[in-house]
């Protein structure tokens, strides 16, 4: 499990947007498995969740939105979970926060001074 929190917390730092999707999704199968066989409330959410996010990094065209949403869900729901875990409480809250953080985090998009200067509808009596 050592080795999950270390590659997963490594991608979050690097910057989330920075990792290949197909690793993200290699990613999230592993976390899959090792929660597959834990009975602790919150779990089968998480793993619904997880499975989401798979199937979006899985996909040609992932939708960001729906990415940083289940990343912010998932955080929150690690954390929560953290509290119930018979060891590695300190790494899962570490990991619920920087998921939640990851979520919250959006590209922010370049003005277009063009378009902000010039409405549409005035561009297109031209």
């Amino acid at each position: 499990m050592a080795v999950k929190f270390a590659g997963t917390m490594n991608a979050i730092n690097r910057g989330i947007e920075n990792t290949k999707a197909a690793k993200g999704a290699d990613m999230v199968e592993d976390w899959e498995a090792a929660l597959a066989e834990v009975d602790t409330p919150g779990a089968k959410g998480i793993l619904r969740d997880l499975a989401s996010l798979r199937k979006q990094l899985e996909k040609d065209e992932p939708d960001a939105d729906r990415i940083h949403d289940l990343l912010h869900r998932l955080g929150t729901a690690t954390t929560k979970i953290a509290d119930r875990a018979d060891k590695s409480q300190d790494k899962l809250k570490a990991l619920g926060q920087a998921l939640t953080e990851a979520g919250e985090e959006q590209a922010d998009e370049e003005e277009d001074l063009e378009a902000a200067a010039t409405p549409k509808r005035a561009r297109s009596k031209k």
